[in-house]
């Protein structure tokens, strides 16, 4: 069995939870307002603000993940943390943009 150093485990299950929160943000955002069955007359509340507090915890993690990294100089988790920050952040201006 290989045992990895608690550090390293860290920035893993951070990795992790980034991907999975990421893909939750997508998911939600596609089914209320790019796929609906028929389209809202007002805007749900209840989801937007889940999805406020979504990216909200993905920025934590992003940014927790990147600083331990940093303080390990662990190039392959600054490459991936640093390609989550740029993914995160296209997907907010796309939204933005394409909803005000």
């Amino acid at each position: 069995m290989l045992i990895r150093s608690g550090k390293i485990q860290f920035l893993f299950w951070t990795a992790f939870f980034s991907v999975m929160v990421y893909l939750w943000l997508v998911v939600v955002g596609l089914q209320t307002f790019v796929l609906p069955d028929e389209m809202p007359l007002e805007i749900p509340q209840n989801v937007i603000t889940l999805m406020f507090l979504l990216y909200g915890l993905l920025i934590v993690l992003i940014l927790a993940g990147t600083i331990v990294a940093a303080m390990i100089d662990n190039k392959f988790y600054q490459k991936l943390f640093g390609g989550f920050i740029i993914v995160a952040f296209v997907t907010f201006l796309g939204v933005k943009g394409m909803f005000g």
